[in-house]
């Protein structure tokens, strides 16, 4: 079997187990970051293979739950985000304890809107060469070999193409491998990529690729993810999910040395140090063109859309208590 069929066979068992059971444009930075690429344009991008050579694709996935606050405390009023990891993106055997809470909600069609707002939201991280940029990036980094966020949107086109019978080879071949290429448009208000696809002909990476990869190496994509929270940051996450809830301000003090939003310090005076404590998650550009989308799937196990902020009021309050009495039982 070659790793093609073998990726695809894996897929197709990813697919079987989601199955309901009811049946800054110049950044220069490492993220190439498309999703700033103008309307009507298309960035040509190389994916190459993951570093960790026991990952059966050449991707990996990322979930995070955006945690909205009325503005943070002592500070701006104004609503804010702070997005935290997932504890299910480390593992079958991880469970989150969000995530646990917020699909009880989905059994109660009045409470599916909120459900979705809390609802992880999964993005894919590739990696490799940008072919064809049409922002013409003034400050490219040294090493060539670029990280890409990518969408669910887009990821489900690379996907698709994948278990077409009529690919022959894994697009990340050095010899026979394709490009894709990220067209952007419009649909309604929103940029789309719907029209993204895998060029038409398989060409061979070049020879200063093949020496980049040589002097660089392969990025092991895990290294991307957000470092996996310990038990006591565990605790933190869930508490600031039910400050969220309660519709409460965000509290540098209590959770600053964990996750803090955009732009704002850890609190004065810590004791705590980058090294040992969690690092704070980073946001996503916050327009409809980034790569954070809410997950499209059955509403028995997902939501299908990102909602409306969640309100303080007699229902809130409800949810609140079913938390905490499942905490004291």
């Amino acid at each position: 079997m070659s790793k093609l069929d073998e990726m695809r066979a894996k897929l197709a068992a990813l697919e079987s187990k989601k199955q309901p059971s009811n049946n800054n444009n110049q950044s220069g930075g490492l993220t190439y970051p498309h999703w700033n690429i103008e309307e009507g344009t298309t960035a040509t991008v190389r994916f190459l293979p993951d570093g960790n050579q026991d990952n059966p694709f050449f991707w990996v996935e990322r979930a995070m739950i955006k945690l909205p606050f009325a503005g943070v405390k002592g500070g701006d009023s104004k609503d804010t985000i702070v997005q935290v990891p997932c504890m299910e993106m480390y593992g079958e055997g991880e469970s989150c304890s969000v995530l646990n809470e917020v699909r009880t909600w989905f059994k109660d069609p009045a409470m599916e809107e909120m459900g979705r707002k809390y609802w992880k939201k999964r993005s894919y991280i590739f990696h490799g060469f940008v072919h064809e940029d049409p922002m013409n990036e003034e400050n490219k980094p040294e090493n060539p070999i670029r990280k890409f966020m990518i969408s669910p949107s887009i990821f489900n086109t690379i996907k698709a193409s994948l278990m077409d019978p009529e690919m022959e080879d894994l697009p990340t071949s050095y010899e026979n491998g394709l490009d894709f290429r990220i067209a952007k448009t419009q649909k309604g208000m929103y940029a789309d990529y719907g029209t993204s696809t895998w060029a038409r002909k398989e060409t061979a990476l070049t020879a200063d690729e093949l020496a980049a990869i040589e002097q660089n190496g392969l990025n092991n994509l895990n290294d991307f993810l957000p470092p996996k929270p310990d038990a006591e940051t565990q605790k933190v996450i869930y508490e600031m999910f039910e400050a969220s809830v309660n519709g409460e301000q965000y509290d540098v003090e209590k959770w600053g040395n964990y996750y803090r939003p955009w732009g704002v310090d850890a609190p004065e005076g810590s004791n705590k140090t980058t090294e040992t404590v969690t690092p704070v998650a980073t946001p996503a550009p916050v327009t409809e063109a980034a790569p954070f989308e809410a997950e499209t799937t059955t509403a028995t196990t997902a939501p299908a859309e990102e909602a409306a902020a969640p309100t303080v009021n007699d229902k809130t309050a409800d949810i609140l208590a079913q938390i905490r009495a499942r905490q004291q039982a």
